[in-house]
């Protein structure tokens, strides 16, 4: 599957840090899938976004099956279909069971593991945030890290795959012979599933840094509270060198009145977030806010207005995950 809007890259050498990225990949989630790979015209975001993906999903305290519901509920309640069939295909390998419906109709109820259930329900309420759901979740203190973490990588990771990637990963869109496929793709996946991974090892790729204040929900593991340091740094680096100050204040300002809702952003409110911008930077400033707020609405308008001003792969990556990371932050503050 091609990746909108950015050049493939050519073929990286294994001691590179995108290469040794990518052989973990390959080793521990099965395969060098695009969710992970849109990141590497910035290595540094591609590290990060690996880290703190194993650390919590593959790596992390509670079961992986449960984990993977917390992907593909967040998935849904996004609507980011991609990222919905992707790990439909993981919870049907990890889980033995298909909850596709369940999950695709945002419907916790019709599962019928009561923990699954309860974690699904959890799931879709983080963009709720003062739900009583959040306040009892059906974690253990010890496993909260791993499952808010998990939860918070998929608000991040759901906001780069719909601007980026297509509808689904599987070749067919509906019917039999798409239940075939991910039959066939949960078999694939299967023994990096299984594979024992043991915690922290991702970590060396990139070094430590500290955590931040808004993110304390992390501290009380060693090792997911190191990875998200580390993201959280390289994120931040790469929105200094993609956008003005000016535009990283317009939208931390937005998202921090933002409560979860899917807004309309109807263009008097984007305009009178960014009305006092320059030219160029009110081209940075709507796709940052869209994709923070409304990744839907960022079409190739938009990603074109902002690279005639600021031409790249790396920058339009770095732009993207940068805002994408900033309404992230958002929902982890609240669980």
């Amino acid at each position: 599957m091609s990746i909108r809007y950015i050049t493939p890259s050519a073929t990286l050498s294994a001691d590179t840090l995108a290469g040794k990225v990518l052989g973990q990949i390959r080793r521990e989630f099965g395969a060098e899938v695009e969710p992970f790979t849109l990141h590497l015209p910035v290595p540094e975001l591609l590290a990060g976004v690996w880290i703190a993906t194993r650390e919590t999903l593959l790596a992390g305290s509670g079961r992986r099956d449960a984990k993977e519901v917390v992907a593909a509920a967040v998935s849904s309640l996004n609507r980011c279909p991609y990222c919905l069939d992707a790990h439909r295909i993981m919870l049907l390998e990890s889980s033995g069971h298909d909850f596709s419906k369940a999950l695709a109709d945002n419907d916790p109820e019709q599962i019928e593991d009561e923990f699954l259930r309860d974690v699904a329900a959890w799931a879709a309420a983080t963009r709720t945030p003062g739900s009583p759901l959040l306040a009892t979740p059906p974690f253990s203190s010890k496993e909260a890290p791993a499952f808010i973490g998990t939860a918070v990588i998929f608000h991040y990771i759901n906001r780069m795959v719909t601007i980026l990637l297509g509808n689904s990963p599987l070749p067919f869109s509906s019917g039999f012979p798409k239940k075939v496929a991910m039959q066939m793709a949960a078999w694939f996946f299967g023994g990096a599933i299984r594979l024992l991974k043991p915690p922290g090892t991702s970590l060396a790729l990139l070094p430590e840094a500290v955590l931040p204040d808004d993110m304390l929900w992390a501290e009380p593991s060693p090792v997911i509270s190191a990875a998200f340091a580390r993201f959280a740094h390289v994120i931040e680096k790469s929105g200094e060198r993609s956008l003005s100050a000016e535009v990283r204040k317009a939208v931390h300002t937005s998202v921090q009145n933002w409560f979860g809702s899917d807004p309309g952003m109807a263009s008097i409110l984007l305009d009178e977030a960014i009305t006092h911008l320059t030219e160029k930077d009110k081209a940075a400033g709507r796709l940052a806010l869209l994709t923070a707020l409304a990744p839907w609405r960022v079409d190739e308008t938009v990603v074109r207005a902002f690279s005639s001003s600021f031409p790249g792969d790396d920058r339009l990556i770095a732009a993207l995950a940068w805002s994408s990371f900033v309404a992230a932050k958002r929902v982890g503050s609240w669980l």
